[in-house]
């Protein structure tokens, strides 16, 4: 007899927390979001197959020792990974259209406009019983609202690393959501019309222009803002291999194997966090209300930041452009693309929302920047 209890007690049923049991089926819910709706499959499998993996009782995974505890450790909580993936990131974009229409930097530029709102939401939160977020946390959490999923990583493992969880899963279920939060934000801030407006084509790049532009950006940032430097120096390290034409080989391996080698880490390290004992919490709520409100807040700023330049303007803008401000490469440009279809079918704006979309990069990665300067301090 106790044998059989000295057995049933090594079992991971008789180990099993309720808390537990709710975030392996977090777990399972991101898995179905992957594989069943295709919602950001390349990092929500590997998170949520992490977070069952973190979860399961006694197994210590999660603890030291365990796999899942390195890889965190060597990954997340050096800031690696994120700088890796942007690298990768940085190989795969072209930066033509920016160039062909540098205006455009400014709805990259309004974009984060959420970013900053959210700050100061989450510090009035706290006004709410159960919330506690320091200026830290805050910063953390607002970086959501630039849609992009490795900077929101790199920001929270420097700031709020028990949140990093939270953040990440918001960040990137945000992201994945873009055709359908983006859309009614973007009719309801403009109208037929507007949304109808055909654009002039862009102008060819030349070649001397996009090797020179990543050298610019990161004397700029080295000079300006150092803080952003890592992010900003590995996505300008990525985009040089690309455009140089030297290095076809380390471009490609950027774009593919390295990229998906640590995707793969990423998101197991990011599953890692999700832990009963650090996500059950009511500060997660937060994080997911706030996290949507600093993205529709970037989409709208940007919109009407297009609006804005529209006026001014020798050339017809049309304003759904701005809502590609944020960073989700390259959905959100595809979104502006579609919704500009609905209203006329002969207007075709991928490329001219492309501009906006990789300024949203930059953007996002000097934001970050930004609060790491004015906070991390």
């Amino acid at each position: 007899m106790q044998q059989l209890q000295t057995l049933w007690q090594s079992t991971g049923m008789a180990a099993m927390g309720w808390g537990q049991l709710v975030m392996i089926m977090v777990g399972f819910v991101l898995l179905y979001l992957a594989i069943g709706k295709k919602f950001e499959p390349l990092l929500l499998l590997p998170i949520g197959f992490g977070a069952v993996l973190a979860n399961i009782p006694l197994a210590g995974m999660n603890d030291a020792g365990g796999i899942l505890h390195y890889i965190y450790l060597v990954g997340i909580d050096t800031g690696v990974f994120p700088l890796l993936i942007f690298m990768g990131v940085g190989a795969l974009t072209d930066f033509s259209p920016l160039l062909a229409n540098p205006r455009v930097l400014l709805l990259g530029a309004a974009a984060q406009f959420g970013i900053f709102v959210t700050l100061f939401g989450a510090i009035l939160l706290n006004a709410v019983p159960g919330f506690d977020f320091t200026l830290a946390d805050a910063s953390a959490i607002a970086i959501i609202g630039g849609a992009d999923g490795p900077t929101a990583i790199f920001l929270a493992s420097k700031l709020a690393p028990d949140l990093l969880g939270a953040i990440a899963v918001a960040a990137y279920s945000y992201m994945a959501l873009v055709p359908i939060i983006q859309p009614p934000i973007m009719k309801l801030l403009t109208s037929p019309q507007e949304r109808a407006i055909k654009m002039a084509q862009l102008r060819p790049v030349q070649r001397r222009e996009r090797i020179a532009f990543p050298l610019i950006v990161v004397v700029l940032t080295l000079l300006l803002l150092p803080s952003a430097a890592p992010l900003v120096g590995m996505f300008c390290l990525g985009n040089l291999m690309r455009e140089s034409g030297v290095v076809e080989r380390l471009s490609k391996t950027a774009q593919n194997e390295l990229i998906n080698i640590v995707t793969i880490f990423l998101g197991l390290a990011v599953g890692a966090k999700l832990s009963a004992d650090e996500f059950l919490r009511i500060e997660t709520l937060g994080i997911l209300l706030l996290g949507a409100c600093a993205f529709a807040m970037g989409t709208a700023a940007g919109v009407l930041m297009a609006k804005l330049m529209g006026k001014f303007s020798r050339h017809p803008i049309n304003p759904l452009i701005g809502a590609a401000g944020v960073s989700a490469v390259p959905m959100s440009a595809r979104v502006v693309n579609k919704v500009g279809l609905e209203a006329n079918p002969q207007n075709f704006l991928l490329m001219h929302a492309m501009g906006p979309n990789v300024a949203g990069v930059l953007g996002s990665a000097v934001a970050a920047g930004i609060l790491l300067a004015l906070v991390g301090g």
